[in-house]
């Protein structure tokens, strides 16, 4: 008699949402985006300076950033927008270069980087596997890729902001102003989602300590994160301007916490791609024959810190066994003078 049961089961594809939701819940990724949200707002202000003093390198300091923040006021509800609004200005009049680039740089450095470890901290929990860099290599990698992440957002802004009068100049030349225009009108988001595609796989690919090797810079997960962030934000923008009234909750704070539930939604997002991109991965290694039911068979990035961790936590256990044992033999030779002192009575005369 023929098996039919393999032929009868539901498609892979079948099998990555339920396993991606409860492994989401699982590695407890609820409480890992509450702490990106933390370090997120902890690192937004720091960096927005930063990106000011790169921008001014490009010459295009307060103009690039004051076009970004005019496209973001029309989707932003009054309420968020009126909390960050006199940050921002007060960033925008801070110096460009010289001491307010170094400055907005190691503060961004410190700050944007503590989102990043915790970025990887969580996508080490998704794949199960333990840090394994270096302090010295971990630290000098998470700033490097921080640094780079800042450099990219700021070609982004640059693209996206300055080059609308170049692209109006080149067709003032040739004579195809309009066609110009609208051309550029689509082409600047392009450019933006490639940004944004860049952002979201350098974060996946580099922060674990797994190595990706056929991992795509357009992966399942991400697709799915930037377009779920995308509409994520655009259903609870529409409901804080048409239903919600947090001012009457939280009065002045109002702004701040929109900001945050904000966050809070992008960075669950984010976990979620992550997950459903760990498992795809098991599904292309069970479909190769390995052993991937329980554990995704991985190679880390590196081991050096998860042998010295290793190896402090077998002293940890033989400190504490000697430790027992010091106290066993105190505690017999304890018994053992009690008996023979008072143990025996002399006999009576």
């Amino acid at each position: 008699m023929i098996d039919v049961s393999a032929h009868s089961s539901p498609p892979a594809w079948r099998y990555i949402p339920g396993r991606s939701f409860r492994r989401f819940l699982a590695c407890g990724c609820i409480d890992l985006a509450g702490s990106l949200t933390f370090r997120t707002l902890l690192a937004l202000f720091p960096a927005l300076i930063a990106l000011v003093s790169i921008l001014g390198l490009f010459g295009q300091s307060e103009e690039a950033v004051v076009s970004m923040l005019d496209e973001a006021e029309a989707i932003v509800p009054d309420t968020a927008w009126g909390a960050v609004e006199p940050v921002l200005e007060t960033i925008l009049s801070t110096p460009s270069a010289g001491l307010g680039l170094l400055l907005g740089l190691v503060t961004t450095l410190w700050t944007a980087s503590g989102y990043v470890k915790t970025f990887g901290r969580a996508m080490n929990s998704i794949y199960d596997t333990p840090e394994g860099r270096g302090l010295i290599k971990y630290n000098l990698q998470m700033y490097l890729l921080t640094a780079f992440l800042l450099v990219l957002v700021a070609l982004g802004i640059v693209a996206f902001s300055i080059s609308g009068p170049i692209a109006e100049n080149i067709g003032s030349a040739v004579g195809l102003e309009q066609t110009t225009l609208r051309v550029w009108g689509t082409t600047r988001w392009i450019v933006i989602a490639v940004v944004v595609v860049l952002l979201v796989g350098l974060l996946y690919r580099t922060t674990p300590n797994i190595r990706v090797r056929g991992m795509r810079w357009i992966s399942t997960g991400a697709v799915l994160a930037i377009g779920g962030a995308v509409l994520a934000s655009m259903v609870f923008f529409f409901y804080v301007v048409n239903f919600g009234n947090y001012n009457a909750t939280y009065g002045t704070l109002a702004g701040v916490v929109i900001l945050m539930l904000w966050l809070f939604i992008v960075n669950i997002v984010l976990l979620f791609g992550a997950v459903v991109d760990s498992e795809v991965e098991r599904v292309r290694q069970l479909k190769a024959g390995m052993p991937a039911e329980e554990s995704l068979q991985l190679e880390a990035r590196d081991t050096v810190a998860i042998e010295k961790a290793e190896d402090q936590f077998a002293r940890d256990v033989e400190r504490a066994r000697n430790v027992r044992e010091a106290a066993e033999a105190q505690e017999a030779a304890e018994a053992g003078d009690g008996t023979g002192s008072g143990g025996v009575s002399a006999p009576e005369r």
